[in-house]
């Protein structure tokens, strides 16, 4: 069997993206969400606009789906199905960190928790979440589906709430997280949400580069992160050992329907 094509994966990350997105995309914003180069971004987009599954505002240039597109609604990878393959991955996470685990993706504007493992510790305040929604400017999970996803402008742009006098609200102080989360693999907050808590976080990719959930633990402060707010090595090796695994998982599971 020949293996896939980079270009169509490509293209297919872009079409998904626009159909996620609250509104048209630049190019920067697309190039970014997916990683790819700008020259090699403007050369799907050029191809799925005279294709006719892309359209572009020539006064503004920003992209969007065509009108026939449109069907593909906001999204494509299904909660349960997230759920169902990262139990496996996320459930010893949880053992050899001793934390409790969260996998997420963004919906709606917010952080949707779709599987939660209870940590070994069973603190009072781990209470089981599945179906919630977490603030993205203010956890780690969130931060990490931000810094991937061209809807991140819409939190840097406006100043979004303070839970503690750790919350990030300043736009470029934002920015500049997302940026480091992307060179660095994994997102890291402390008492960003709650007094003494912190949270680690990594993304899981789709076809195409695209990053369609997080998945990540939390728990008491100085157990996850050092005094300066940074993640204890090991942890975030754990993370982003699992979050690769769950993305193993979802490509394995595409590849055979």
């Amino acid at each position: 069997m020949p293996g896939s094509i980079q270009s169509i994966e490509r293209a297919a990350a872009i079409v998904r993206l626009l159909a996620a997105g609250p509104r048209p995309l630049r190019l920067s914003e697309i190039a970014t969400a997916l990683q790819l180069p700008r020259g090699t971004a403007h050369g799907i987009l050029k191809t799925l606009t005279e294709v006719d599954f892309v359209a572009q505002d020539r006064s503004t240039g920003l992209y969007e789906l065509s009108d026939g597109l449109r069907h593909l609604g906001s999204g494509y990878l299904d909660a349960n199905e997230l759920r169902v393959r990262s139990m496996n991955w996320a459930d010893p996470l949880a053992t050899r960190t001793g934390t409790a685990v969260r996998v997420a993706t963004l919906d709606q504007g917010g952080v949707l928790v779709v599987h939660y493992v209870l940590g070994p510790d069973a603190a009072s305040d781990q209470g089981p979440d599945v179906g919630t929604y977490l603030p993205p400017h203010a956890t780690a999970l969130g931060q990490v589906l931000l810094a991937y996803s061209a809807s991140a402008e819409q939190y840097t742009g406006t100043r979004p709430t303070a839970f503690t006098s750790s919350t990030i609200v300043d736009a470029r102080a934002l920015a500049t997280v997302l940026t480091h989360t992307r060179t660095r693999g994994y997102a890291v907050e402390r008492s960003q949400y709650a007094p003494e808590r912190a949270s680690i976080a990594a993304p899981i990719f789709g076809y195409g580069g695209l990053v369609v959930a997080a998945v990540g633990i939390h728990g008491e402060a100085d157990r996850l992160t050092t005094s300066t707010g940074e993640a204890h090595q090991r942890l975030a090796t754990h993370v982003c050992r699992c979050a690769r695994s769950i993305t193993r998982a979802l490509q394995i599971s595409r590849s055979e329907t």
